[in-house]
Parts: C-alpha cells; structure tokens; sequence
C-alpha cells in the first residue's frame, strides 16, 4: 500500500505511528500475512499493525480466521501479544477483538 492510501483509510483504522503497509510470507508461506503495518520502511523499528483479508461473499471473518492471525502474528519478527490486530473483509466479523475494515470503508476512504 502506498503512503497515499495510508492517509486515507477511516480514522482510527490504523494504529498511530503506521507510516508503510504491506505483506510478509516466509518461503514456505507459513506464516502468510496480508497486512503487516510499520513506522517506516524498508526496515522497520516498530510493527504497529498485523492483518488479514478475508473477501469471501458468503462468510465474514470469524473465530478460526482470528485464531490464524493470533498463531501467525506470535512468528512475526518484531510482532507480539500487543500488536494490534486488523481484519479487512467482505462480509464483516462475528468476532471481536480485531479492528475491521469491510467495503463501505474501503470506498469511504477515496471519496472526494
């Protein structure tokens, strides 16, 4: 994601401090993250943010999908219990602890 893209997103969304988005995968692809944030880059000091997307029509982000972010986040290097969490989706959540971002944010966010 681009700074710009960044600036956008709806407030409260992203963690403060988180100036760059992107991924992380090992060569294994275990873990698999879609969305890890950082103070800066191309080396971070600080993740401020770890998540995942989930775009199916017909389910929302659930209890399983956030066990894997919790199991994936502890074998993030620089990543622990206090890094928030982040869950974009297309049929929303039936679970908390995570902020979650479906459609409407994604579009709210380059209005205007």
């Amino acid at each position: 994601m681009v700074r710009e893209s960044l600036r956008r997103m709806p407030d409260g969304s992203l963690p403060e401090g988180t100036a760059v988005a992107g991924g992380y995968w090992t060569r294994s692809n275990d873990p698999e993250i879609d969305i890890v944030g950082a103070d800066r880059e191309p080396v971070a000091k600080r993740i401020t943010v770890v998540g995942s997307v989930k775009w199916l029509r017909d389910r929302p982000f659930d209890e399983h999908d956030l066990a894997r972010l919790l199991t994936h986040r502890t074998r993030l290097p620089g990543a622990d219990e206090r890094t928030p969490l982040l869950a974009v989706s297309r049929g929303g959540a039936t679970t908390s602890g995570v902020t979650m971002l479906v459609p409407e944010d994604l579009l709210a966010a380059w209005r205007d």
